[in-house]
């Protein structure tokens, strides 16, 4: 953190936890502010997360591997790219490889890491990391019990429509197609590097 920042930090003076339940807790912090006065500040705490972006190369052309999942709290069907929580001191790749073979049952031959992102910094402690896989290889998906999605493919220009079009509301899928786009126009790099499932770099 920049030290010419000090005049927008906040600092913990006390906590609370609220709840706990598995992978979420609500907590309750009581800051002082900037100019010596105090608040609460109410968030969730969160492991984080992966996201992938799969791209199948589909004779010339290239598609992109994605899934169809309903999200109970929003009561709707997302179209996203495949994405899970990250269990307890998990490396973000092995994360990546676990949830791409769940979700999917696709592996990656190679992979480059794209970036992270806070996708709800003002309540939540949720990162999502943000990976890029190449040379896949189809296989057996192998969801989680109790998850239910369905796995689909179309190509850069048909998700492009689909945002475009305001049909694509999923903020790591929004973000993991506009780096695609950077990447292809030559204005992002990638670095690739040879991986597989069970090993860590």
């Amino acid at each position: 953190m920049a030290a010419d920042d000090e005049h927008l930090i906040e600092h913990a003076t006390g906590d609370s936890q609220l709840l706990h339940s598995g992978w979420i807790e609500l907590r309750k912090d009581v800051v002082r502010l900037p100019d010596g006065s105090e608040a609460t500040r109410e968030y969730l705490r969160h492991s984080g997360a992966v996201a992938v972006v799969p791209l199948l190369e589909d004779g010339p052309s290239l598609k992109l591997v994605l899934v169809r999942q309903y999200r109970y709290p929003v009561q709707k069907v997302l179209l996203e790219f495949p994405a899970g929580k990250l269990e307890s001191g998990e490396d973000t790749l092995l994360c990546g490889m676990r949830e791409l073979l769940e979700e999917t049952g696709y592996q990656a031959r190679e992979w480059a890491f794209g970036g992270e992102i806070h996708n709800a910094a003002a309540y939540s402690t949720e990162s999502i990391w943000i990976w890029f896989a190449r040379g896949l290889q189809p296989g057996v998906a192998r969801p989680d019990s109790g998850e239910f999605v369905e796995t689909v493919t179309m190509t850069v220009a048909e998700l492009e429509e689909l945002c475009d079009a305001g049909q694509l509301p999923d903020v790591k899928t929004q973000i993991g197609l506009h780096w695609l786009q950077r990447w292809q126009a030559g204005k992002m790099s990638l670095p690739w590097q040879t991986a597989a499932l069970g090993t860590a770099l």
